[in-house]
């Protein structure tokens, strides 16, 4: 029987913004991590994160030591037995709840410790979490899922229905991804901090690596973004996805004006066009900005407000990230109820190891719930997968599955030294 001894945590940083790696209309940081070790009785350790841009990563450290007695000294069978109870003795601890609830800095340490539990769970099973999940009966499933405040959405009949349904042509699915890979999308190409002749040379090389979706950051100046969209699409060509990002920088009425210059060059999505919380602003911008989609959910507080955008039909793409919300559970109510509603997800990666989570729950979705690739893709950002002990694969623009046992959380030791903040040697 499996104990968790001990909870450590680091504060690890990575000096990407003097490059301008990761840069957008708000966003020039140094890709961070508040990274989990559940040190425990046996040879297996969870490890799980949350991702942040550098500065407030400490808080995150912090918080996350508070919720640790919440793990320390209790065996992995009592916390897997009773998931929902265990995630929410996390998200509503009674002396930190004021601090959210399900929101912020408690619920983002949250997802990292419920994380690394799953990740745990996963290596002790023997299996890549996207396995795990994709085989575990519907009833253990949806015992994972909390359903207070979205039970209007989605109710447990409606979730079991999903997944028992998911069950018919798994095995044939899976061997399109064995065979094929997962459609992805790159972001690599178009940050906002790239000089002209950088982005030009990124999105021929990544057309000739395979990527036939790219997207790019926009939020500038809107004659520069017009202009950079151009230069990009003439490098694709006309047939290749492009898509576009403004990371909520636009109020309703921008947005829809910026959309209507930028639509010269036929982008798929418009992703974050306004306030990650307005719901019916989106709702409104989509309505406006149609056929070209709304994307949005990566900085989404909880599955809250995923069920109003979805409710509301203000989006027409789906964005989960795997370290926002309050980890494992949390997203699979995500996934069911994009399921409900017929909306695709194509889940938010990049920063530090989103890629290497969010592969296994994009498959599991694929497997399980969504059961089509029709408008699905995942985001892949090439920095700094040498840190982990199972980085993503890709081949022709598409992830290749994983196959080691657990969340593909694992951070080699040797990079947990170099970059820890702020007395690692990359820092001193």
């Amino acid at each position: 029987m499996t104990r968790i001894l001990a909870v450590d945590v680091h504060d690890v940083r990575f000096p990407t913004a003097a490059a301008g790696d990761g840069s957008d209309a708000v966003n020039r940081g140094d890709y961070s991590a508040t990274y989990v070790e559940l040190k425990t009785d046996g040879p297996l350790a969870g490890a799980g994160f949350t991702f942040t841009n550098g500065r407030g990563n400490e808080i995150t450290c912090a918080a996350v030591r508070a919720l640790a007695h919440h793990v320390t000294g209790r065996t992995l069978d009592e916390l897997i037995s009773a998931p929902l109870a265990f995630s929410r003795r996390l998200t509503a601890d009674e002396q930190l709840r004021w601090l959210g609830p399900e929101k912020g800095v408690i619920h983002m340490a949250a997802g990292a410790v419920v994380n690394a539990v799953w990740d745990l769970r996963a290596k002790q099973a023997g299996k890549p979490l996207w396995r795990l999940l994709a085989e575990l009966p519907t009833d253990e499933l949806v015992a994972c899922v909390d359903f207070r405040h979205i039970s209007d959405a989605l109710t447990p009949a409606e979730a079991a229905s999903i997944l028992d349904k998911g069950l018919a042509g798994q095995q044939e699915r899976l061997e399109v991804i064995r065979r094929d890979g997962f459609p992805s999308y790159t972001t690599s190409v178009g940050w906002l901090g790239y000089p002209d002749d950088k982005v030009r040379g990124l999105a021929r090389a990544a057309y000739a690596q395979g990527w036939r979706a790219m997207k790019m950051k926009v939020g500038g100046d809107i004659a520069d973004d017009v202009r950079r969209a151009g230069l990009i699409r003439a490098e694709i060509g006309p047939e290749a996805l492009l898509m576009m990002d403004a990371n909520q920088v636009w109020d309703v009425d921008e947005a829809i004006a910026n959309m209507s210059r930028l639509a010269a060059a036929d982008p798929y999505w418009i992703e974050e066009p306004t306030h990650a919380d307005d719901v019916l602003g989106h709702a409104r911008i989509q309505r406006a900005v149609a056929p070209v989609r709304v994307a949005t959910g990566e900085v989404a507080a909880n599955r809250v407000i995923f069920k109003q955008l979805l409710q509301a039909g203000a989006i027409g793409v789906m964005q989960v990230d795997a370290c926002r919300v309050s980890g494992v559970g949390e997203v699979l109510a995500e996934l069911l109820m994009a399921a409900k509603f017929g909306v695709p997800v194509c889940p938010h990666a990049g920063g530090v190891g989103l890629c290497e989570l969010v592969q296994h729950l994009a498959i599991f979705d694929f497997l399980r719930i969504g059961t089509s690739l029709d408008g699905r893709m995942i985001e892949y950002v090439d920095h700094l997968h040498e840190h982990f002990t199972d980085p993503v694969r890709t081949r022709d623009g598409r992830y290749l599955l994983p196959e080691q046992p657990g969340y593909s959380a694992t951070m080699r030791p040797a990079s947990i030294a170099e970059f820890a903040f702020p007395d690692g040697p990359a820092w001193r």
